[in-house]
C-alpha cells in the first residue's frame, strides 16, 4: 500500500478525530499536593507574607479557585469525606478521633480507580475514622510513589500528604525548627515585617510570633511541593499529569482551626491541567474562578477526570471533566465533637453569605481543650483577656455563650465578626440560608443530631452508623431531630413543644428536649418533677441530660448522684458527656471532687481523663495539664 493511499489517509484522520477522541478518551495520570492547616495565605491569593514561588508557578500553568471549602475545620473528618464523597456527618465520622463502621457498599474512591487500571499511592496519611480496606492503595506509606509502578505506561493516582505546616508545628519549637531545617537565615518572616494581624488575635510579639511561623512553614512546604514537580518533570510525565494542591483545613491557630468561621473552612485549591488533557476549556493557564467548591467534590471529580461512572451514593459534585452537573449554590461545614469537647455547629455558605447555626449556644466559643491550650496564641488570648486587654473582636470570642444563629455578609465582613442575623435589613437572607441549612440536615441524613453514645448503640444494632437514618421510617425521626433541636431558637415559647417532646420513644428526641429545658433553666423550673422522671430513662445520655437539665435550675443533689454513676459507665463516650457536665457546674460539682479523681485513672479514653483534670484544677486550685 502507498503512503498517500486514500484508505491510510482516512485511517488517519479518523484517529485524529473528536469523534476518535470521544471513543477512547485518554486517562490522565492524577497528582495530588495536599498541605495541613493552612488557609488561602498563599502569594497567588495575594498575600504579600507569603513567599511561594512553586505553587505560585502552579497556578500561572493552570487555574486558581477563590471559593474552595472544607466540610470542616479539622482534618480527620475532612479525610473521611474527601476519600469517600460523602459528608462526615452522613457516615458517622464527624467527632474528631472516632472509629465508625461503613456500610460494605461505600468504598474509597481510590478502589474504583485501581479497578480501572490506576496505580494509587498514598503518601502517607489516612487518618479516614475508619478503618479502610487494604484495596484502597496500592501502596500507602513513607516511601509510597507513582515511580514504583510495575508498568511506566500504567496510569498513577499519586497522593503527598505535607505535614509540613500543621498546627503543632507551630506549638512545638523541636517540631517547628525541624520543619524549616531547609530555609536559610534569610527565609524566615520578620515579625515586625508583618503588617497586620487578624483582628480576633491581640497584637502582641507572642502571636505575632505564632503568624510568623506559619508564614515559615508556608515557605518550606512550597519547597517540598516544588521537589515534587522537580521529579514530575525529571520523569516526562508532566504533559500528562494533572496537579491538584490544597490544604485540609485553615490555619491551626485559635479561631480558625476546628472553626466553621472562614479562617478555617476557606482553603486554597489550585488545578494545572496540561493541554491535552482539557475538556471544554477547564484549566486555561493563569485562570481564576470563584465557583464554589467543596473538597467532598474531590472524589467524585476524580472519577470524573479519568472517564468512570459516579457512585450514586456520592454527596459531592464533579467540578472538572465532561458532562457536569450545574455548579454549587452552597456548601457545607459541620462542627462536633472536637477531642475532648461537644460543639454542634452547622455552617451554610454561598460565594456572599455564611450562616452558622450554634446548636448549643449556651456553651463558649473558647471551650478548654487541651491541645489548643497548649498553643502560645491561645495563652495570650487568655492573659489578655484576664489582663482586660483584648481588641473588641477578640472579645467577642470570650463570651461565655453563642448566638444560636450568626450570618456574615463575607464580602463586606472578611472576618465574620458583625452578624446580621437580628438586622431586620437581613431578614429574607437568613431564612434562605436557614432553610438551606435544614434542608441540608434532611437530605444528608446528619447523623450529628444523635448523641454520640446514642450513635453507638444504634451502629452496633444496624452495622454503620450510615444506616442509622436510612432505615424503614427513619424520615420521621430525622424531622423530629431536626425541629425538637431546632426549638431553643423559640426560648421559653418553645416550653410546651420540648414538653411534649419527652414522650417520644426515641432516646435522642428525648435527649435534645431534656437539653431545651436545660438551656430554659429557671424559666422551665415548674417541670422539674417532670424531668426527675428521666433520671432513670433507659438510655445513658437521657438520663446525663435530665441531670444536666435539674443543675441548671439550681438543683444538683439527685443530678450529682446520676452524673457520679455515669461518670464510672463502661461506655467511655457516656463517661466524656458525664465529666463534661460536671466540669460545667463549676462549684455545684465539688461534692463530686472524688468521682472525679477516679476518673482520672481512665485508661480507655484520655479525653475522659482530660476532663475530669479540668474540672478538678477549677474545683482545688490546681493548674494540671494531663496529656
Amino acid at each position: 500500500m502507498r503512503m498517500n493511499s486514500p484508505s491510510l489517509c482516512l485511517l488517519l484522520v479518523l484517529f485524529a478525530s473528536p469523534l476518535a477522541a470521544q471513543q477512547t478518551p485518554a486517562r490522565p495520570n492524577i497528582l495530588w499536593i495536599s498541605t495541613e492547616d493552612i488557609s488561602a495565605h498563599i502569594g497567588c491569593y495575594g498575600d504579600p507574607h507569603a513567599i511561594t514561588p512553586n505553587i505560585d508557578r502552579l497556578a500561572r500553568e493552570g487555574v486558581r479557585y477563590t471559593n474552595a471549602y472544607v466540610v470542616a475545620g479539622v482534618c480527620a473528618p475532612c479525610r473521611s469525606s474527601i476519600i469517600t464523597g460523602l459528608f462526615p456527618t452522613a457516615i458517622g465520622t464527624h467527632h474528631m478521633r472516632c472509629r465508625a463502621e461503613l456500610p460494605t457498599n461505600i468504598r474509597c474512591f481510590s478502589e474504583y480507580l485501581r479497578k480501572a487500571g490506576y496505580y494509587c499511592t498514598n503518601n502517607s496519611k489516612t487518618d479516614y475514622q475508619f478503618k479502610h480496606p487494604s484495596s484502597s492503595w496500592d501502596a500507602s506509606g513513607g516511601k509510597a510513589h507513582w515511580r514504583n509502578r510495575p508498568e511506566k505506561d500504567q496510569p498513577f493516582f499519586a497522593v503527598f500528604n505535607f505535614t509540613t505546616t500543621h498546627e503543632s508545628r507551630i506549638t512545638s519549637d523541636e517540631r517547628y525548627q525541624a520543619a524549616t531545617a531547609s530555609l536559610t537565615t534569610d527565609q524566615f518572616m520578620d515579625t515586625a515585617a508583618i503588617k497586620t494581624l487578624p483582628p480576633y488575635y491581640p497584637d502582641t510579639p507572642v502571636t505575632r510570633k505564632d503568624w510568623a511561623r506559619n508564614y515559615d512553614l508556608i515557605r518550606s512546604m512550597d519547597q517540598q511541593a516544588g521537589k515534587l514537580l522537580e521529579q514530575l518533570q525529571e520523569d516526562g510525565l508532566a504533559d500528562s499529569t494533572i496537579v491538584f494542591f490544597w490544604s485540609d483545613h485553615g490555619v491551626g491557630l485559635p479561631r480558625a482551626k476546628r472553626w466553621l468561621y472562614d479562617s478555617g473552612m476557606h482553603v486554597p485549591l489550585v488545578v494545572r491541567i496540561p493541554s491535552l488533557l482539557r475538556t471544554e476549556k477547564q484549566g486555561q493557564p493563569g485562570s481564576v474562578t470563584d465557583e464554589l467548591v467543596s473538597l467532598i467534590d474531590l472524589a467524585p471529580t476524580m472519577l470524573n477526570l479519568a472517564h468512570l461512572p459516579l457512585p450514586a451514593y456520592f454527596q459531592g459534585r464533579a467540578f472538572l471533566g465532561s458532562s457536569l452537573t450545574p455548579q454549587r449554590q452552597y456548601v457545607y461545614g459541620a462542627r462536633d465533637r472536637m477531642d475532648e469537647r461537644y460543639d454542634i455547629i452547622r455552617a451554610v455558605r454561598d460565594k456572599q453569605f455564611k450562616y452558622l447555626r450554634n446548636y448549643e449556644p449556651f456553651k463558649p466559643y473558647y471551650q478548654y481543650m487541651n491541645t489548643p491550650e497548649k498553643g502560645a496564641t491561645m495563652r495570650e488570648l487568655r492573659r489578655e483577656h484576664a489582663a482586660g486587654r483584648l481588641p473588641e473582636a477578640a472579645r467577642l470570642f470570650m463570651a461565655d455563650s453563642k448566638p444560636p444563629e450568626e450570618l456574615y455578609d463575607t464580602v463586606a465582613d472578611p472576618h465574620e465578626l458583625k452578624n446580621l442575623a437580628n438586622d431586620p435589613e437581613y431578614r429574607t437572607v437568613l431564612e434562605r440560608m436557614r432553610a438551606a441549612h435544614l434542608d441540608w440536615v434532611a437530605d444528608t441524613r446528619d447523623v450529628g443530631l444523635i448523641p454520640e453514645p446514642e450513635i453507638i448503640v444504634r451502629e452496633q444494632a444496624l452495622g454503620s452508623r450510615y444506616a442509622i437514618l436510612r432505615q424503614e421510617g427513619a424520615e420521621d425521626l430525622v424531622r423530629q431531630l431536626r425541629r425538637v433541636a431546632n426549638l431553643g431558637l423559640a426560648g421559653k415559647d418553645g416550653l410546651d413543644d420540648l414538653k411534649q417532646a419527652l414522650s417520644s420513644p426515641d432516646a435522642a428526641v428525648r435527649y435534645w428536649a431534656l437539653i431545651g429545658l436545660g438551656n430554659l433553666g429557671p424559666e422551665a423550673a415548674p417541670l422539674a418533677n417532670l424531668i426527675t422522671v428521666y433520671l432513670e430513662d433507659s438510655s445513658a445520655i437521657a438520663r446525663i441530660a435530665a441531670a444536666r437539665a435539674l443543675a441548671r435550675m439550681d438543683q444538683p443533689a439527685r443530678a450529682l448522684e446520676v452524673l457520679s454513676r455515669e461518670l464510672a459507665s463502661s461506655e467511655e463516650w457516656v463517661r466524656l458527656n458525664a465529666a463534661i457536665v460536671l466540669d460545667e457546674m463549676d462549684e455545684q460539682a465539688r461534692p463530686a471532687v472524688m468521682a472525679l479523681k477516679e476518673a482520672l485513672k481512665d485508661r480507655q479514653n484520655k479525653y475522659v481523663v482530660r476532663v475530669a483534670n479540668r474540672a478538678l484544677n477549677e474545683l482545688l486550685g490546681t493548674s494540671n495539664i494531663v496529656p
